[in-house]
């Protein structure tokens, strides 16, 4: 059980840090228009797909540690309602790691 709460800490700072870039990091975030847009280009706000891109890389990191399915599909959903509370300034992001931490202690019970 402890180890594969190591593994599930690790997997986070792998998806939550390591693997978001920083176009994702800001993208994710509905009230940002991004700066990367090129001249001439029409902007249109991509910031659902971002997000969900990022806690489907967090669901998937799940699933290839616990092997479970079913944890995989609960941490994408509760990782994409975490990040969006947090860019809608409703947690910080010690809150938000929190209920990161949390999600990964609830699928070893």
């Amino acid at each position: 059980m402890i180890e594969t709460f190591f593994l599930l800490l690790c997997g986070h700072a792998l998806t939550d840090f390591a693997l978001q870039s920083d176009v994702m990091a800001k993208g994710k975030n509905r009230h940002k228009r991004p700066e990367y847009i090129p001249d001439g280009q029409k902007y249109m706000p991509c910031w659902f797909y971002w997000l969900s891109a990022h806690a489907l890389i967090s669901g998937g990191a799940v699933y290839l540690i616990t092997g479970q399915l079913h944890w995989g599909l609960v941490e994408t959903v509760i990782h994409w309602i975490a990040d969006f509370i947090k860019c809608e300034n409703k947690t910080n992001p010690h809150q938000d790691q929190f209920l990161h931490i949390a999600s990964k202690a609830l699928y070893l019970f």
